[in-house]
């Protein structure tokens, strides 16, 4: 209501002649023209208006939709639009779109039903701003009620509406009927595609997007970034990486979400040339001080490797977020530098800086990885206790992880047995893998029971057992397992290493003759072989659970993949140049004991990152302390 001084000045504003408005009138008249809030004052002011002769367009129009829209004196506001030289619908629009946009979206859907229940005909303006409203609420049902005025009223050769209601179906989840639609429309411009495409990618159908994407007559930048974002959701960074090269070729510049989504995709393949590259565009381009494409740099880098360039990226941000902090604590933890980690978290808190909790992930983790049990239970109590955190199953599986490394089993079974969730197969498969560790027979069967109901096509977990079976040379209950795994259609996963060198990854499983240069490699791995016994290398042959000969075993060992990918490493870059080498599975025993001798040998540093952290070597020493 206005007040009673604004009454008073309302009621006491003396008749001037219309073209006489003192300085005085004019300061109140604006004054009242933005203090309406009811039909009642805006009336008193229309009143006033009469008495002055000022033109009733002086009324904030705008306001007076607003205010008499959704209430009895709707067609009071009729009747005032209906004096003035604009359609009426004009005037409702911007109340429309002023709803639309606003806390109550709803109130753009009830204003257009009664547009119609008083004869007032909409405009493709209308029919866009209830749409945007029905997207906003994903109102699939009055969607399509809107939908069919759209047809009704002739629009339907409007691509911008078609659009919209594109969208509307896809949001509401409605692919069929978006589908439906996309097909029967008159005229597609490229955001149609885009929107099919983006949908698509969404829910996971990156196939069918692909499909659609492959027909488009014309793609834009935003068509490109959301396949190329689309296969690195869904795991396929390969993909991802050959179609940003095919977008380079077409002569587009990437954009800032584009550089985040192929900086993913080279952090999941371990791309680091390629990496490099997007950052150089990326700083050319003005996007470093764009936080997510820092944030994912320093991801990219980590899983790259290089530890020192992601702490660079961290370093040199003008802000670091949440997401910033712990993507460098849990690269740190990745990378066996837990001391770092921890020092990186208290800086953190004492900035004031809330830590979240993935944040803890990466404290875990980093205890886990270097044995810190004491500092484990710390921060696993103080999420909760100090920052209301509650423990999600990566939390409850990183502790134990961290009490089964350390030989704590029965601990870990026990904490298992407390968990307030549903342990799952991560949860079951830490505790297997200090079973293997500390070679507990009794508790690696009581965890294969959980693993083979959770996730029994996960052949890691059998081979596990078989391996723990096989080192107590239990070897019927070695051979019960692999008949279970081929009885249920498990089949082992092969192990490979990859290289890149020159842009050009190389793979290599274990044993690998199919190289042009196996000739080559196993010559350099012979020349390795003898640099390693003069330092007192003697291979670990009893990690190879065959019955075979013992200088059998000795040359499947040889045959690693990642000894041939560091021997063709050797090959093919310069002296002194950092090798870096991806693994599939976890690095074996004798393949870390030969690469910690090596990297002394030919002063190298020797990066590699397996399943499950990074290895790095140099004079003759490993970042992971032989802890893993």
């Amino acid at each position: 209501m206005l007040s009673l001084s604004t009454l008073s000045t309302l009621h006491l504003l003396p008749h001037h002649h219309p073209n006489s408005h003192t300085p005085t009138s004019q300061s109140q008249t604006h004054h009242l023209l933005h203090s309406i809030n009811t039909p009642f004052e805006l009336k008193q002011l229309h009143a006033h208006f009469i008495k002055t002769n000022t033109p009733l367009s002086t009324l904030p129009l705008t306001k007076l939709a607003l205010v008499c829209a959704l209430t009895p004196d709707f067609p009071y506001a009729q009747q005032v639009f209906k004096r003035l030289d604009k359609p009426e619908i004009v005037f409702w629009n911007s109340c429309l779109k002023a709803f639309a946009e606003g806390q109550s979206p709803f109130d753009a859907i009830l204003l257009f039903y009664k547009l119609r229940e008083f004869d007032v005909v909409p405009d493709d303006f209308t029919c866009s701003f209830v749409l945007k409203a029905c997207a906003s609420l994903l109102d699939f049902l009055n969607g399509r009620i809107v939908h069919g005025y759209v047809e009704k009223l002739g629009f339907r050769s409007n691509v911008f509406l078609q659009n919209m209601i594109v969208n509307l179906y896809a949001l509401c989840g409605a692919m069929g009927d978006a589908r439906l639609l996309f097909d029967k429309m008159l005229e597609r411009d490229v955001v149609t595609w885009n929107i099919m495409i983006s949908q698509l990618v969404k829910r996971g159908d990156v196939e069918g997007a692909y499909e659609l994407f492959s027909w488009m007559p014309e793609r834009s930048v935003r068509s490109w970034t959301a396949m190329i974002a689309g296969y690195v959701q869904c795991g396929k960074p390969k993909e991802a990486i050959r179609l940003f090269m095919e977008m380079e070729e077409a002569g587009l510049r990437p954009n800032e979400v584009t550089v985040v989504a192929v900086l993913a995709a080279c952090a999941d393949l371990g791309e680091l040339d390629l990496g490099r590259r997007v950052h150089e565009y990326s700083n050319c381009s003005g996007y470093k001080r764009n936080v997510r494409v820092s944030n994912t740099l320093i991801d990219m880098y980590v899983k790259c490797g290089c530890l020192k360039d992601a702490r660079r990226v961290f370093d040199e941000m003008e802000e670091q977020t949440i997401v910033s902090w712990s993507a460098m604590i849990a690269g740190l933890a990745m990378h066996g530098q837990a001391e770092e980690a921890l020092r990186l978290f208290s800086k953190m808190i004492q900035i004031g800086m809330k830590p979240n909790d993935v944040t803890f992930i990466g404290l875990l983790h980093a205890c886990s990885h270097m044995g810190m049990i004491d500092k484990g239970r710390e921060f696993f109590t103080s999420m909760t206790r100090d920052y209301g955190i509650i423990p999600r199953i990566e939390h409850y599986g990183c502790m134990v992880d961290l009490f089964s490394r350390a030989g704590l089993l029965q601990e870990a079974y026990e904490f298992i047995m407390k968990m307030p969730i549903k342990p799952n197969g991560v949860v079951w498969g830490a505790l297997l893998g200090g079973c293997r560790v500390h070679k507990n027979i009794e508790l690696a069967e009581e965890a294969i029971q959980h693993l083979s109901e959770l996730d029994p096509l996960n052949d890691g977990y059998y081979v596990v057992l078989s391996n723990i079976y096989a080192e107590a040379e239990r070897w019927e209950d070695t051979a019960k397992v692999r008949r279970l795994m081929r009885d249920q259609g498990v089949k082992k996963t092969p192990g490979w290493s990859s290289i890149t060198v020159d842009g050009v990854v190389h793979e290599f499983v274990a044993g690998d003759e199919s190289h042009p240069q196996a000739e080559e490699i196993f010559q350099m791995w012979g020349k390795l072989l003898q640099k390693l016994k003069l330092k007192g290398y003697v291979p670990k042959t009893s990690i190879v659970l065959l019955e075979v000969e013992e200088n059998e075993k000795e040359k499947f060992l040889y045959r690693h993949s990642e000894k041939l990918a560091l021997a063709f490493g050797l090959m093919k870059t310069p002296p002194g140049m950092p090798i870096r080498i991806m693994k599939n599975l976890r690095v074996c025993e004798d393949c870390h004991a030969a690469l910690k001798l090596i990297s002394g040998i030919v002063n190298r540093e020797i990066v590699v990152r397996d399943r499950n952290r990074f290895h790095c070597f140099k004079d003759g020493s490993c970042t992971c302390n032989d802890y893993w």
